[in-house]
C-alpha cells in the first residue's frame, strides 16, 4: 500500500483519495539538486542593531535636553558622540548606565569646548547579536523554502555563521538563490520632492537625503533603466508589521502585485503616515531598491498597500514569499554553489539498485543453496524486511540518500546472520537427536538473545548517529535503524510462525536445513 505509489507510474483517482499517495523521497545524492554554502554576514547584524540604537540614543538626548551636534556610527562598532555642553557629560553618562548598559565607552575628550565620546558595543552583546541573526536567518530561509515548495529540504547550521542548504529536485536554481540570498529589508520613505535627483547626484545628496534607484527591466529585451529617485533617510515605516503579502493580478490591466497587510499597529501607523503625507509621494524600498512611488491620494486605513511594478507573475510571487518569512537578520554571502544534474542522480539510483539486486541475488541464492527449504523460508523473511523498510521510509516521509542504500545493504547481511545463527542451533538441535519441533524451539530460544544482543547494540549505535550527525550520516543512521527493527521482526517472528505453520498445521515430520 505504501510501496505502490513509489513504483507505479500513475495512481488511479480512487487510490489517491482514500489511500497513501507519497513516494520515496530521494536526497540530493540519487534525486539531484542544487547545494548552497551561505554565510551570514553577522557583522552587518551588529552594525544594524547599533543603527537601531543610535536611534534610541537621539530619542532619549532629545527628551533629556541633551544637544548633541554628532552622534553617528563612525566605521564598524563604533559610535561617535560630540555633546554641545561638557557639563551635561554626567546626565549623559547616566543615561547610558540606565538604558545603554551594552555600550562601553571607550573615550572621552574635550574638544574646542565639546565633548567627544566614542562608544563601541560590549563583546558579550555583539556575540548574542551575532548568534541571534544566525538563528533568525536559518529560520527564515527555511520559511522562504518551505513556500517555494520544496519537498524534504535539508537546512543545518555550519559553524558559527554559516548554513547549509540542500534543495532536492530544484530545478530552477537562480530563482531559488534570489529567493533564499534576499534580504527583503522593506521601508517606506518619503520622496525628496523640493530637490532635484540629478542635481543630487552631481553634487551630492543635501543633509538627510540619498539616493536609491528604481530599477526597470524590459522583459522582452532583458535591458534594464536605473531611475534615481531623492529619498528622505528617515524611514517612516519598515516591514516588520507585515502580517501576509500575496500576489494578486490588477483587474483593469490584469499584471500583478503585491498586496500587503499589516497587523494592527501597522495599520494605525500607516494610516498616520498617509494622512499626514497627502499629495506627496511615499517611496516603498526593498533592499534599497525603489520598488514604487505612487502619490498619496488619502489616508489608506485598514492595514492594506500594495507594491506594484513591471512584475513578471513569478517575480510577485517571489516578492510575496520573501516578504511574508521576512527579512533576514544580515545579508548572506553565497560562499559554494553546486548543482548536482538529473544525469548524476539517475545514475546514482541505478547504481544503488544495481548493488541491492546483486547483493540479493547472490545472498537469496546462497541461502536456499546451503539451508535448502529453511533457506527459503529466510529468503521470505529477507524480501519482507525489504518491504518493510521502504514502507516504513514512505509512511514517515523519510528521505533515501545513497549512504541510506548502504545502510539498507548492511541490514540484508545483519537479517541473514540473525537467520544463519537460529540455522545452525537448530543443526545442533537436530544433531543431538531431538524431534523437529523441539530441535526447532531449541534453535530458536538458543539464538534470539545473541541476535537481540548484536541487533540493538547496532541500533544504538545508529541512534547516536543520527542524533549527533547531519546530512549523509543521518540518512545512513535512519535506514539502520529501521531495517534492525524490521530484522529483529522477520527473523524472530515471521520466520518462527512460517515454521510453526509447517510442523503444526502442514505436519511435516522433518525440518530441511
Amino acid at each position: 500500500m505504501y510501496i505502490y505509489p513509489s513504483v507505479a507510474p500513475s495512481l488511479p483517482t480512487w487510490w489517491q483519495k482514500i489511500l497513501p499517495s507519497e513516494k520515496v523521497h530521494l536526497g540530493l545524492d540519487l534525486r539531484g539538486g542544487m547545494h548552497l554554502m551561505l554565510e551570514v554576514q553577522t557583522e552587518k547584524a551588529v552594525e544594524s542593531s547599533l543603527d537601531r540604537t543610535i536611534e534610541e540614543l537621539k530619542y532619549n538626548l532629545r527628551k533629556a535636553r541633551i544637544p548633541v551636534k554628532v552622534i553617528e556610527r563612525i566605521e564598524g562598532r563604533t559610535v561617535e558622540v560630540e555633546l554641545v555642553k561638557p557639563e551635561q557629560l554626567d546626565k549623559f553618562n547616566e543615561i547610558l548606565d540606565n538604558d545603554f548598559g551594552y555600550l562601553v565607552t571607550q573615550s572621552t575628550r574635550e574638544d574646542e569646548g565639546r565633548v567627544k565620546v566614542t562608544l563601541g558595543i560590549h563583546d558579550r552583546e555583539a556575540k548574542r547579536i551575532e548568534d541571534l541573526s544566525v538563528r533568525q536567518a536559518l529560520e527564515t530561509i527555511r520559511n522562504r523554502i518551505d513556500q517555494f515548495g520544496v519537498t524534504e529540504p535539508d537546512i543545518r547550521p555550519q559553524g558559527k555563521d554559516r548554513v547549509v542548504v540542500q534543495l532536492p529536485g530544484i530545478k530552477d536554481t537562480k530563482r531559488a538563490v534570489e529567493l533564499i540570498g534576499q534580504t527583503a529589508r522593506l521601508e517606506f520613505k518619503l520622496v525628496d520632492e523640493d530637490h532635484s535627483p540629478t542635481k543630487a547626484l552631481a553634487e551630492g545628496p543635501p543633509p538627510g537625503t540619498e539616493i536609491a534607484y528604481h530599477i526597470e527591466v524590459d522583459h522582452e529585451t532583458g535591458r534594464t533603466k536605473k531611475i534615481p529617485y531623492l529619498l528622505r533617510k528617515r524611514a517612516l515605516m519598515t516591514g516588520e508589521y507585515i502580517t501576509n503579502a500575496r500576489m494578486r493580478f490588477d483587474n483593469q490591466y490584469n499584471t500583478p502585485y503585491v498586496a500587503l497587510n499589516f497587523d494592527a499597529k501597522g495599520s494605525r501607523l500607516f494610516e498616520r503616515i498617509t494622512e499626514a503625507h497627502i499629495k506627496k509621494r511615499l517611496a516603498i524600498v526593498l533592499d534599497n531598491i525603489v520598488k514604487s512611488a505612487p502619490v498619496i491620494q488619502d489616508k489608506i486605513p485598514g492595514g492594506r498597500a500594495v507594491i506594484t511594478g513591471r512584475f513578471t507573475q513569478e517575480e510577485a510571487t517571489d516578492l510575496a514569499t520573501v516578504l511574508r518569512s521576512g527579512a533576514l537578520p544580515a545579508p548572506v554571502k553565497i560562499l559554494e554553489e553546486r548543482t548536482v544534474g538529473p544525469s548524476l542522480g539517475q545514475d546514482s539510483i541505478n547504481r544503488g539498485l544495481l548493488s541491492i539486486l546483486i547483493g540479493g541475488i547472490l545472498v537469496l541464492g546462497f541461502m536456499a543453496f546451503y539451508y535448502r527449504a529453511s533457506g527459503l523460508i529466510a529468503d521470505l523473511a529477507l524480501l519482507l524486511n525489504m518491504l518493510l523498510i521502504m514502507a516504513v521510509l514512505v509512511a514517515f516521509r523519510a528521505t533515501l540518500t545513497l549512504p541510506g542504500i548502504a545502510g539498507i545493504i548492511l541490514t540484508i547481511g545483519m537479517s541473514v546472520d540473525a537467520n544463519v545463527l537460529i540455522f545452525e542451533r537448530i543443526r545442533e538441535e537436530k544433531r543431538m537427536g531431538k524431534t523437529p519441533r523441539a530441535a526447532v524451539d531449541g534453535g530458536f530460544s538458543k539464538a534470539m538473545w545473541t541476535i537481540f544482543d548484536a541487533n540493538i547494540t547496532t541500533f544504538i549505535a545508529a541512534l547516536v548517529l543520527y542524533q549527533f550527525g547531519t546530512g549523509p550520516i543521518r540518512g545512513f543512521a535512519v535506514t539502520l535503524s529501521i531495517g534492525i527493527v524490521a530484522s529483529l521482526f522477520t527473523a524472530l517472528f515471521v520466520s518462527r510462525l512460517v515454521f510453526d505453520y509447517l510442523l503444526v498445521k502442514v505436519k511435516m515430520k522433518t525440518v530441511s536445513i
